[in-house]
């Protein structure tokens, strides 16, 4: 209407999330003939409860402009992404950070259970097949585990394609998915979740795996002796060390790599400065999202130090060793922050092979650890978090031959510029 002149203005409200990633090109389809002349980016929905945060947005013809507001402040333009200034949603994804970050395990189904539960399986004499339970049962994170203290959960992990009546020798596993109650729809009663998954569109018949078990994010990871996770969405961007058998859950981005170079890139102030802008919020705490596809796959590292070099290549490389002691310093601390050596004991888990569990020492102790959070630790961010974080900035900024007090603005200026270099050398091949 607007184009075709039967009207001069309009409106809308969306959430917050219209401006980013996957929603961009509604905004860039308005943006082609028509200004956007004031948004509001971020603000709370007015219906009390409502876990939602919304845009609101209004753009014209260019003759129906006079001028431009931005969260109530005067600008010169605003850009698709309700940004003014440099627009940086038109980064590229770079070839030599792909196939490097990938999502973790969508269950869509009962397949996880208490630790406890997982243990006493465990004990349990062999199965027919000869074969012990701890084959198909494996320690289960997701992003409460690294905000919060561990949950002790784990998966039901039957190995892909693995046939019917070689999953049933796994007797008690296997019969507890068989008998499981499951909510596809919380306005229905439970259903058995064998016979939905054997019976819904999708019509998957192999019930014993997760929907989405992520072969690709195994592969990538399996020979690696240790691999980094962060929430997808959270209130602090924290990456944090796991290894296998431990696998992650769908809400945990995952990064297939082990050496302390990539983890400290990925940790550092120049980073979060790009996951932060190019990212979205979310959820009535307005947490930030981190989507791989469009944060990682286009943040540009270091050069000489990108995904697609294994950490051999650069192992002599002066930046990449300050960046590796400053990492592993700032993940000792933490650790040692998160589970003092006073208030935990370690106990080998019912089998070899599984991480230590990590329990409190007594009650008392116990009280204490339920506020040792890594969420709790960077809400409060201590003299001692900042120091070491301010190191590895200085030893991230070091690599890119930038000063270390550049603002978030300046990163973001800089790390665009390096993003469409590449984006065009790599065009050029």
């Amino acid at each position: 209407m607007i184009e075709e002149g039967r009207t001069r203005r309009a409106g809308l409200v969306a959430t917050n999330s219209i401006a980013k990633n996957t929603n961009l090109p509604v905004m860039r389809r308005i943006a082609e003939t028509a200004l956007i002349y004031e948004a509001w980016r971020d603000e709370p929905w007015i219906v009390e409860g409502a876990a939602v945060r919304v845009a609101i947005i209004c753009f014209g013809a260019p003759s129906a402009v006079v001028s431009r507001r931005l969260d109530g402040a005067e600008v010169t333009h605003i850009n698709p992404n309700l940004t003014t200034g440099l627009d940086i949603s038109i980064a590229s994804q770079l070839s030599q950070n792909s196939s490097v970050s990938f999502l973790g395990i969508q269950k869509s189904g009962p397949f996880d259970i208490a630790g406890n539960l997982a243990r006493t399986w465990m004990r349990l004499a062999m199965n027919p097949n000869g074969r012990s339970n701890s084959e198909v049962l494996k320690p289960y994170w997701n992003g409460s585990d690294i905000s919060d203290r561990p949950r002790d959960f784990w998966i039901i992990d039957f190995r892909r394609d693995l046939p019917e009546n070689e999953a049933a020798l796994f007797e008690i596993p296997f019969e507890y998915l068989k008998e499981a109650k499951y909510v596809p729809d919380r306005s229905k009663p439970p259903v058995s979740f064998a016979h939905y998954r054997q019976t819904t569109a999708a019509q998957n018949p192999s019930w014993w795996e997760q929907h989405r078990p992520r072969p690709e994010m195994r592969a990538a990871i399996a020979s690696l002796s240790r691999y980094l996770v962060t929430g997808e969405t959270t209130e602090h961007r924290l990456f944090i060390w796991l290894k296998l058998p431990v696998l992650p859950d769908k809400n945990l981005i995952v990064i297939a790599r082990d050496d302390d170079t990539a983890f400290g890139i990925l940790q550092s102030r120049i980073h979060e400065a790009w996951a932060t802008g190019i990212g979205n919020r979310m959820g009535v705490g307005n947490q930030r999202r981190y989507n791989s596809s469009y944060i990682f796959e286009t943040f540009p590292f270091p050069t000489g130090l990108t995904p697609n070099i294994p950490a051999s290549g650069y192992a002599s490389d002066p930046h990449a060793i300050a960046i590796a002691e400053a990492a592993r310093r700032l993940n000792e601390l933490r650790e040692n922050w998160l589970n003092p050596a006073d208030l935990v004991k370690r106990v080998p888990e019912v089998v070899p092979g599984y991480p230590d569990r990590i329990l409190p020492i007594s009650d008392e102790a116990a009280v204490i650890l339920k506020k040792r959070t890594l969420t709790n630790l960077y809400n409060e961010r201590p003299a001692w978090l900042d120091h070491a974080h301010r190191a590895l900035d200085e030893a991230v900024a070091a690599a890119y031959s930038w000063p270390a007090d550049l603002s978030d603005e300046q990163i973001l200026e800089r790390l665009f510029q390096l993003n469409q270099e590449r984006a065009m050398a790599q065009a050029a091949k």
